[in-house]
């Protein structure tokens, strides 16, 4: 590979109390909270909207609540404050299904909370631009600017050019670790999930669908809801193909079909699932690329193995797909703790506690114990030496077993109102660095902000 001497540049710099890289599903949420604590707020995205993979690549939103009903034990909703709010926000204007029971397989989980993606991307810029934060939309991180243990600021790449955006605290929100691998962090890049494009798809029925399931004696859960203006309508549906015919199963298999489901509209299902292993880590440029175009390829087999199997279905259609690739995991950032899926399951709180959580993703095979709830400590989000930079949502939790509970979207949305606190408590008494902050005036901001300690530190 040939190389080039790239020569100095005089860019022109912002300054800001707390930045806050990556525009995502913990991005937007760090970037209200630390606003709301009074501190000048600048969040960079490199899409066009905000929102990230709660809007591009799961099945909706759930786990707001802990595990009650398979364990007997009472349910309550343990993960609240601005994650909630928002929650509240999207229904009111029909972007969401609000909190719904499970039906049939509640052991994995209690809630089905389906959304409308569009509706997700509008609600979550709203917000951002009520809090006040300087949004900068088609904003590339390019580089870190540091010394010693500090960051001092990020260069951005936009259409208007280069900039530098100086700030006092640092939140990577980008999902790839790239602020904390510009700033010089440690991490490694286990490559232990699969890529995914979720589309949206038009055409197809969803009675039909979960009529199809059930009559074949393949439905595994499904929820009821709104839709389109109607009440207890099917929102959700989730089946085993393989109780179908193998024939179905080896052919969703081969392209990485998921056969869960939501919506909000009638003749259109919201998410349809398509996963695709890497052989190396998403950061690679070219690998990525190869893998853009292979998901692609899946879709188009998906859709036609969904109009040839599906009543009703010979005319769907894809509707949506997400823009680029959604990952689960690209690099894992060391920090100063790294949470185990043994005080996951065994519902370990900490000291340090800055959210509550009770949702595992290989539930039922691994749950929290006695449908309970584990803390995530502080120290699990701050950057491993370096003084000002805090690394949240699927970035963190070395341990995959754990990283299947810590990475889900409303975990990363507490995630996110944990550190954008942080940041601006940290920044609005001018501390030299993230661990300067003494915690009970955390855990004072985040009851403030109405959040949930289900074992309370403080009495």
């Amino acid at each position: 590979m040939d190389f080039v001497i790239r020569p100095e540049q005089r860019v022109s710099a912002r300054h800001y109390d707390t930045v806050v890289a990556g525009g995502g599903t913990g991005g937007v949420f760090a970037a209200i909270a630390a606003a709301r604590c009074g501190a000048k707020v600048a969040l960079i995205e490199q899409k066009g909207y905000v929102g990230g993979i709660a809007a591009e690549g799961g099945c909706g939103l759930h786990s707001f609540f802990n595990l009650g009903r398979a364990f007997g034990v009472d349910k309550r909703m343990v993960v609240r404050g601005i994650p909630e709010e928002f929650i509240q926000r999207l229904h009111a204007v029909k972007g969401c299904s609000g909190h719904n029971e499970t039906i049939l397989r509640y052991e994995y989980d209690d809630d089905a909370l389906c959304v409308d993606v569009e509706a997700y991307k509008f609600v979550a810029l709203e917000m951002l631009r009520e809090a006040g934060v300087h949004v900068m939309l088609n904003t590339f991180v390019a580089d870190a600017l540091r010394s010693g243990d500090l960051v001092n600021g990020v260069i951005t790449e936009s259409h208007q050019g280069c900039e530098a955006v100086m700030g006092k605290v640092f939140i990577d929100a980008t999902g790839y670790g790239d602020l904390c691998a510009r700033a010089g962090a440690s991490y490694t890049e286990p490559n232990d999930y699969s890529v995914v494009n979720s589309m949206g798809v038009g055409g197809i029925d969803i009675d039909k669908y979960f009529a199809f399931l059930r009559d074949n004696g393949a439905l595994n859960e499904y929820a009821r809801g709104p839709r389109d203006g109607r009440d207890d309508q099917l929102i959700r549906v989730d089946g085993n193909y393989a109780k179908i015919s193998p024939e179905l199963a080896e052919a969703a298999n081969l392209i990485g079909m998921s056969s869960t489901t939501t919506t909000l509209h009638d003749n259109y299902l919201m998410f349809i699932k398509i996963n695709h292993k890497m052989a190396s880590s998403p950061t690679d440029r070219d690998a990525l690329a190869n893998a853009e175009h292979e998901l692609r390829r899946r879709q188009r087999v998906a859709i036609e193995l969904l109009r040839k199997t599906i009543p009703g279905a010979e005319n769907a259609f894809i509707a949506r797909t997400a823009p680029t690739i959604t990952i689960r995991r690209a690099r894992c950032v060391e920090c100063e703790y790294d949470i185990t899926n043994e005080e996951v399951v065994n519902g370990t709180h900490f000291e340090d506690d800055v959210l509550s959580y009770g949702f595992h993703d290989n539930a039922p095979r691994m749950q929290i114990k006695n449908g309970g709830t584990y803390g995530l400590p502080y120290r699990s989000i701050i950057v491993k030496n370096k003084a000002n930079l805090l690394a949240i949502g699927m970035m963190i939790t070395s341990d995959h077993d754990a990283h299947m509970s810590t990475r889900n979207t409303v975990s990363c949305m507490a995630m996110g109102q944990a550190a954008g606190t942080a940041a601006g408590l940290c920044a609005k008494a001018e501390l030299g660095g993230v661990r300067d902050l003494p915690y009970r005036e955390l855990y004072d901001g985040l009851k403030q902000g109405n959040v949930w300690f289900d074992a309370e530190v403080y009495k």
